[in-house]
Parts: structure tokens; C-alpha cells; sequence
């Protein structure tokens, strides 16, 4: 493997039997960040994803007024209380590649007294943000937008709602729900959210840090009821590591003869495990260990190994939300699966960094896989059989991680000659990625 802007895979990897730790959950390591802004108080963090995103995060609360110190161990953030910022009139917060960073953070700035513009790279000025500037109207912010898309204005409306702001979230996306309870945060009022299942990594924080929230869990919609105006105290955390990064060695583990892998301390939140239910269900053999509960996440130690037989799926609408993020290096397993797997209900895929869904078949087809896709779903023919020995290259995907990070797993465990493209891009979430690739080749 030749490290440069693009790398050169010309061989499988050998069999292994190893014990690795992933970088801190970057769901968690942001809504942290965010969160203890707002706090009363220093709030220290470890195991912080140092990723660019999460600095991102780091340097956009910086022009807010908030101060942080970021070591190799840890992170100290100093809390400004609710409604705290103090910045300079015409700041302009950058959020670069993350969503998550551009989306929460227009929660928090619902009652800005001052004009901020929100601006982000090239792929992230390409996503859709009414989604969430809809909702986010109910406190009576104003917006000004690219035709819903980056650069936004945001200006703030000081005055508290005089009855309760009520939100019907539809899509499942974490996202949106989770800058309607932040903006819930600022305001003495009370807040009401109907959403569809999805992660819930802000309502669990909100418990921990005793926020009055509510939470009625129905079949298929949440019921989430917030009481703002209420200070909380400072927010100290280990964060557990992340499960979307840890998908991409638990499939390079079962595509991979005669091995082995423990992964410790992940983070095994039921609205983020979809991965592990799926791939059970094809057939991989995983087990947890180490089951904990830590500040209302659940936590475990995965243990995989490499698998013979793998089956396809019709795989269930349901596991969707919880798995939205490992849907590329899933598809690599239904490569190899015997028969034809199917998944649908998958156009959030294309609302990510890169129209996934698009990129997922793109490299399946490159490695002589047939597909159908259309816009919300793709069928997978698998050959249990498949090998290669042929030129493979991966380039202009919009710098997006999970399409690089897809294609090096591909590559290291289907054979061929592969070059892929923009190496940088894994600095967005997991900067330590071929790191942990090449500790594992040892």
C-alpha cells in the first residue's frame, strides 16, 4: 500500500487474529462538544475524535465565545450557560464535510442576536437543509438560504415562544430532531417532537445531564417532550468508540479467510447496531462481550470472525435508521453472499456526503457485480466466488469517507488492482483509518 494523495492496493491481505480500539463515536463527540457549550462549567471529554469534523466543531464554538483546549488525552471545553455566545457581528462559521455539525448548530443559534452565515465544502454545500430550517422557523428564526442549501443566514428572534412549538419529524433522521431539541433548550417553553425512530444519542445526553425531557416510545414514532430555559451542569465523558468505523474491520474481518478480530469499548446503542442484526441474519458469526451501561449508552466488546457461507437478504425496511451509515461496506457482504439481496427504502443514502446509493453500485459493478438500483433501492447479485484480477479505479466521489473507505476494504480482501482516490478524505471522521489497516497487516 503506497500512502499519497491516491493509494495503490495490489494485494489481499494476509489472515489475522487481533484486538483493536477505534477512535471515539464522532455522533458523540460532537453533541458533546455542543452540548457542553451550554453547560455551566469546564466539561472534559476523552478519547474525543480528533477528526475534522469534530474540530470543525471545536473552532465554530470558538467564534461563538466558547474556549476550548485540545490535548492528545483529552478535551477541555468551558461552557458559556444557555444563550451565552458572544461573537463579533458578521462571523461566519465554517462546518466544512459534517451534517451533523451544520444542522445541530443551527439549533443552538435560534436566538442569535446577530447575523451568522453557516458556509461548508463543496460536497456539504450540496445537501438539503429545509429539513431542518422548516422546524426550526417555529421559534421564530429568520433564514436566508442558496435555494435551501449552503450559505444560510441565520438571525435569531430573542423573544420566547408563547405556546408549545410542536415538530412532526418524518424522516428518521437524528439530525433534525436533535437541532429541534437543542433550539427546545434555549427557550422557557415547552417542546414537543413527534419523530420516527433514529439515533437517539441526544435525548439519552439530555437525561444524563438532567434536562426535563420526555420520552414516550411508541411503535413506530417517539414522543419526545422538552422543557427549555432549565441551566445544566458540566458535561465529563469518555466517549465509546464508534460503531459506523468499526463496520468497516468487522466486514474486512468476515471477508477475510481464517480470521480474527475483538473490537473493545463500542459504542452498541440499539438505534446504531442495524449492522450487526443485518449481518447476523447473512449469516456472520458476532459476538458481544463486555456488556456495560455508561452514562446511558450501552457499550460492548465485538467480537467477529470470517465467514464461509454468507446468505443474502431481503434485508427489513425496519433496520434502515440504525444502519444508514454502514449500508456501503454492507453491500460488499451481499457481494460475496449466495443469491440475490435486496434493500430498499434507501434514498436517505443519497442525502449523505456523496449519493451513496449511486456510488455503492458504481463499485460493486467496477468489480464485475450486477445491480439494480434505482433511486430508493438496489438488488445484489452475489457470487460466493468472486475474485479479481483486474484494474480498478475509484475517483471523484466527493471526497466522501465511507466510498473511500469501501473501496479499500474491497480491495484488500476481493484481490485486483486497485488506485483510489483522495486519501484526505478520511481526515472528516476517521483520520486514523489506514493506520489501523496497516497495524492489522502486521
Amino acid at each position: 500500500m503506497r500512502i499519497e494523495r491516491k493509494i495503490c492496493i495490489n494485494n489481499k491481505i494476509s489472515s489475522f487474529n487481533k484486538t483493536i480500539e477505534i477512535e471515539g463515536d464522532k455522533s458523540l463527540s460532537i453533541r458533546w462538544a455542543l452540548l457542553a457549550s451550554q453547560a455551566t462549567g469546564k466539561s472534559t471529554a476523552h478519547n474525543l475524535l480528533k477528526s475534522e469534523d469534530v474540530r470543525n466543531t471545536l473552532n465554530c464554538l470558538k467564534k461563538l465565545g466558547v474556549k476550548s483546549k485540545l490535548s492528545d488525552s483529552k478535551c477541555e471545553l468551558y461552557g458559556v450557560g444557555l444563550n451565552g455566545f458572544n461573537y463579533d457581528k458578521k462571523i461566519t462559521l465554517d462546518a466544512g464535510n459534517s451534517g451533523t455539525l451544520a444542522r445541530l448548530i443551527l439549533g443552538l443559534l435560534v436566538r442569535a442576536k446577530n447575523t451568522i452565515k453557516i458556509i461548508g465544502d463543496k460536497s456539504l454545500s450540496r445537501r438539503d437543509f429545509i429539513r431542518v430550517i422548516k422546524p426550526l422557523k417555529k421559534f421564530g428564526t429568520k433564514f436566508k438560504t442558496n435555494k435551501g442549501r449552503l450559505p444560510i443566514y441565520v438571525k435569531g428572534n430573542l423573544k420566547t415562544p408563547r405556546s408549545t412549538i410542536k415538530y412532526y419529524e418524518k424522516k428518521g433522521s437524528a439530525q433534525c430532531k436533535s437541532a429541534i431539541m437543542l433550539a427546545a433548550l434555549l427557550h422557557n417553553c415547552k417542546t414537543l417532537i413527534k419523530a420516527k425512530k433514529s439515533r437517539n444519542h441526544t435525548e439519552l445526553l439530555f437525561k444524563y445531564l438532567k434536562i426535563p425531557i420526555n420520552v414516550f416510545d411508541n411503535k413506530n414514532f417517539d414522543e419526545i417532550v422538552v422543557y427549555g430555559g432549565k441551566k445544566f451542569n458540566c458535561l465529563n465523558y469518555r466517549i465509546p468508540s464508534d460503531i459506523s468505523s468499526s463496520a468497516f474491520f468487522i466486514i474486512l474481518t468476515v471477508l477475510n479467510a481464517n480470521s480474527k478480530l475483538k473490537i473493545k469499548n463500542v459504542n452498541i446503542n440499539p438505534s446504531r447496531t442495524g449492522i450487526l442484526e443485518i449481518l447476523k441474519l447473512m449469516g456472520v458469526k458476532i459476538l458481544l462481550v463486555n456488556k456495560r451501561t455508561y452514562k446511558g449508552e450501552k457499550i460492548a466488546d465485538i467480537k467477529v470472525e470470517s465467514t464461509k457461507s454468507l446468505k443474502s437478504i431481503n434485508c427489513p425496511s425496519r433496520l434502515n435508521s440504525s444502519a444508514i451509515d454502514e449500508f456501503l461496506a454492507i453491500f460488499l457482504i451481499a457481494a460475496k453472499a449466495d443469491g440475490v439481496s435486496s434493500f430498499k427504502n434507501l434514498s436517505e443514502l443519497n442525502q449523505k456526503e456523496s449519493p451513496r446509493l449511486k456510488w455503492g453500485s458504481k463499485i460493486l459493478n467496477l468489480m464485475g457485480v450486477k445491480t439494480i438500483t434505482t433511486n430508493s433501492s438496489i438488488k445484489i447479485y452475489g457470487n460466493p466466488n468472486l475474485k479479481l484480477n483486474k484494474k480498478i479505479v475509484i475517483k471523484n466521489f466527493l471526497k466522501d469517507h465511507r466510498v473511500f473507505m469501501t473501496s479499500v476494504i474491497a480491495a484488500l480482501t476481493f484481490g485486483g488492482k486497485w488506485t483510489i482516490y483522495d486519501k484526505d478524505s478520511i481526515n472528516t471522521s476517521f483520520p486514523s483509518f489506514l493506520k489501523i489497516i496497516n497495524d492489522i497487516k502486521k
